[in-house]
C-alpha cells in the first residue's frame, strides 16, 4: 500500500538505531514513491535530536522543496 502514497515524505533515521533497525528506513524510502532518505551517522533512535542543527536544515530544504 505504500506505493499509493503520493505525498512527499522525509525519512530520517540514525545508522546505529537498535530500536528500529536502519534497513527499515531504506525499505520505507524505497517503497514510498516520493521519499527522501536522510541517514545520520553515529545516531541512534533519537537521530533528530542528536543531529538537531543539520536535521533542521534538512527539514527546511525538504519543506521548501
Amino acid at each position: 500500500m505504500l506505493d499509493r502514497i503520493r505525498q512527499p515524505a522525509l525519512v530520517v533515521h540514525g545508522n546505529k538505531d537498535v530500536v528500529v533497525t536502519p534497513i527499515n528506513a531504506f525499505i520505507l524510502a524505497q517503497r514510498l514513491p516520493n521519499a527522501q532518505l536522510v541517514m545520520y551517522p553515529d545516531a541512534s533512535h533519537g537521530a533528530q535530536s542528536q543531529h538537531a542543527g543539520v536535521f533542521l536544515e534538512h527539514a527546511r530544504m525538504f519543506l521548501n522543496g
